[in-house]
């Protein structure tokens, strides 16, 4: 054999190596990411999202993929996201922290895993069978928003004993609302607070609901837990500001875009375990065996900045409460 010839059969033999190699892996998992809101103000849930899913070994890119579904605050548009997701034939759909979301990807497939976060309860929802017995094919994490309206309207209290008018802002098109203005309602007449309530489906709705709580005169506000509240989030705490309105929020992405105060879920933590079960359902384990995990770390957060600002001074008491004060 000629040297030349030599050459060129070993180069075919090296091209055709890694070739034979790449046919052999076996295909890469997709995972389906469903969210009603938007990618800007989602970054640190996906973040927590990824380091779950490496937590089980799965790295984006290298040995799974993730196929990103976002309805940009139009819920309406989940339907239709989801059921694309089916057709794509991926492993699993996550739909971290969006209620929608899961109820959506659970009316598309019976057959795809399906790992939720939301902040409702799945069993009254119709995502489980039950907390310890999933059934089906859906699992995943819950934190029970609905349930804490209770608790931040008497945090509020201790911070503005004297409020009188409060005002809850909420989306009526999320099915976390109707549970949370129940649970704050039935609170209320105990303190001596009465509740106006204020609705917005989009941001000039939110301006308009502003507005409107101060020609009101309310003493404070409450929000309600929504994704189109989270991706405003830099909007509604500014418009607080502005108007001088004493504010709680549900989550710690609120205080720290300039919010006073919020009282929620660990959500960092929460999406994060959405995470770790996807990768324990792509690695075999079925949803109906994983039993739903329920939140146990609430934080308190304070931006005493913010309270500077509008001129509030905390109480002391609450101060030594919080689980992180923002200086």
């Amino acid at each position: 054999m000629r040297r030349r010839e030599f050459i060129t059969l070993l180069g075919g033999a090296a091209v055709a190596w890694p070739l034979a190699a790449r046919a052999q892996r076996p295909a890469m998992p997709v995972v389906g990411y469903l969210y009603g809101g938007s990618p800007e103000s989602s970054v640190q849930r996906v973040v927590a999202f990824r380091k779950g899913l490496n937590e089980t070994g799965y790295i984006e890119g290298d040995n799974v993929a993730i196929e990103f579904r976002w309805a940009n605050d139009r819920t309406d548009r989940l339907p239709e996201m989801a059921s694309d997701l089916v057709r794509r034939g991926v492993a699993v759909i996550a739909t971290p922290a969006s209620t929608p979301a899961a109820l959506a990807a659970k009316a598309a497939t019976t057959t795809i895993p399906i790992v939720f976060g939301i902040g409702s309860d799945p069993v009254q929802e119709g995502l489980v069978a039950s907390l310890a017995k999933p059934g089906g094919n859906v699992t995943g994490v819950a934190w029970l928003t609905g349930e804490l309206g209770a608790k931040r309207l008497g945090l509020l209290h201790e911070l503005l004993p004297k409020a009188m008018r409060v005002a809850l802002l909420v989306n009526p098109n999320n099915p976390l609302t109707a549970p949370y203005v129940k649970d704050i309602q039935t609170m209320a007449p105990s303190i001596g607070v009465q509740i106006d309530i204020f609705t917005a489906t989009n941001n000039r709705e939110i301006d308009s609901a502003f507005a409107s709580l101060a020609q009101k005169r309310a003493d404070a506000l409450l929000t309600g837990a929504d994704a189109l509240f989270n991706d405003r989030r830099v909007q509604i705490a500014m418009l607080a500001v502005r108007y001088a309105v004493i504010a709680m929020y549900t989550n710690r992405d609120f205080t720290e875009a300039g919010g006073l105060i919020s009282y929620g879920p660990d959500l960092a933590g929460m999406i994060r375990q959405t995470g770790v079960y996807t990768g324990r359902v792509l690695k075999g384990e079925k949803p109906a065996d994983l039993p739903v995990m329920q939140a146990t770390k609430f934080e308190f957060v304070i931006n005493l900045q913010t309270a500077k600002t509008i001129g509030l001074e905390i109480p002391p008491t609450l101060l030594a409460r919080a689980d992180e004060v923002i200086e």
